[in-house]
């Protein structure tokens, strides 16, 4: 349920992998690479993790999510390497019986998996590139 993975992640799976017949609500975040950031076009994302540690991670933020909110299954993966515009880079799913423990519950992990998930990513633009942490720089190259 918990994956950093290189191959394209694809909703239905997750979706078809928490949804039980006492669900009344599955939540789906489907983080995408977008084509314009902090005023640059980007070109395309790459990113870097340590991949077991990544999943283990992952899957503490899903037990924390479980413990805060009376949800059903969660699963959470994330794409690393390079990810061309468009493509998703992050996918939480979770099913619940009611929908707004479900958003609830979303909102969060996606919030923990911006800052404590050691997935680094790079954005490359038409005129350099720069390491990104949460929403900041950390670096920045010009060709």
């Amino acid at each position: 349920m918990f994956k950093v993975t290189r191959d394209e992640l694809d909703p239905q799976v997750l979706v078809s992998e928490v949804t039980k017949d006492t669900d009344g609500a599955v939540i789906t975040f489907w983080g995408v690479v977008r084509r314009n950031s902090r005023g640059k076009v980007v070109l395309y994302l790459e990113y870097q993790a340590y991949e077991e540690m990544a999943e283990k991670v992952l899957a503490e933020i899903g037990e924390d999510v479980k413990s805060k909110w009376p949800i059903g299954l969660i699963a959470i993966h994330h794409r690393i390497g390079r990810l061309e515009i468009g493509e998703a880079s992050l996918l939480v799913v979770i099913a619940s019986p009611h929908r707004q423990e479900a958003f609830d519950a979303c909102h969060y992990a996606v919030e923990r998996i911006k800052k404590i998930l050691p997935i680094w990513k790079k954005e490359v633009w038409e005129d350099g590139s720069s390491w990104v942490e949460g929403d900041e720089l950390v670096s920045q190259r010009q060709p």
